[in-house]
């Protein structure tokens, strides 16, 4: 078994163009996590090939290598699609290295991994369909989540004459802390993120989910029951009712 190099899922990455067949997306909306799995810009879930190879206990470079024998016109992939699926980029290694790596959909995934066999390898296909599923429900939620907040912005204004900017946050971090026990401030200095970022990136899909649910109904509850204190009780109440949260 190899090593364990990708502990540390926050390694730099830098895009390059390898051909103009292979595109290049290396922004992440959903940080990459332990399985080497992240959504891009695009709301795309991708992998990274240095994870592939760990799952599969190869080394990385015979996965390049497999890579680029995969992406040779002789072997028929269209342009159209290797331009989706695969994106080749580099990363920093703890040496400060530069070294190549690429990033895969799901689709592109599944056509490497056609080629690797065995009982450890179907294995490791299960699972990894099965992290790319929990991914790409993640990115639905954090879509719903998104789609709603302009709502509960508009609600809001309706409520207060004049809001302030301190309306919005206490509105944000009612649910936060009954999700997360925490505000959005306290989640960023736990985690390490930079002030203004979002959290919602690194939530879990559960998170995420009982964070949408609890902001459609606070933007319900808003319009007759504009004291915050009332909605506040209700949304707990509603919380510990429905997700088992005792006192």
């Amino acid at each position: 078994m190899h090593n364990n190099l990708f502990n540390n899922t926050n390694i730099e990455v830098i895009s390059k163009y390898e051909n103009s067949s292979v595109t290049v997306c290396p922004k992440q909306l959903i940080p990459m996590n332990k399985y080497g799995l992240f959504a891009d810009t695009n709301e795309t879930a991708r992998v990274d090939s240095r994870f592939i190879a760990q799952a599969f206990d190869k080394h990385h470079d015979d996965v390049l290598r497999d890579l680029k024998n995969l992406l040779k016109p002789m072997n028929g992939l269209s342009n159209d699609f290797i331009q989706c699926n695969f994106t080749f980029t580099f990363y920093i290694d703890s040496q400060g290295q530069k070294l190549p790596c690429y990033q895969l959909t799901r689709d592109g995934f599944i056509m490497l991994i056609m080629r690797y066999t065995g009982e450890k390898a179907n294995h490791s296909k299960e699972l990894y369909i099965q992290h790319f599923n929990e991914m790409e429900e993640q990115i639905k939620v954090l879509r719903s989540a998104r789609i709603e907040f302009p709502m509960l912005t508009e609600q809001i204004q309706l409520i207060h004459e004049n809001p302030k900017s301190y309306h919005y946050s206490n509105e944000c971090n009612l649910i936060n802390r009954i999700v997360l026990g925490i505000s959005a401030k306290k989640f960023r200095e736990k985690n390490g993120l930079k002030k203004g970022t979002s959290i919602r990136p690194y939530l879990s899909s559960d998170q995420l989910k009982q964070v949408d649910t609890l902001q459609k109904i606070d933007i319900g509850l808003m319009v007759g029951i504009p004291s915050y204190q009332e909605r506040k009780q209700k949304l707990e109440w509603y919380y510990a009712k429905i997700y088992g949260i005792k006192d």
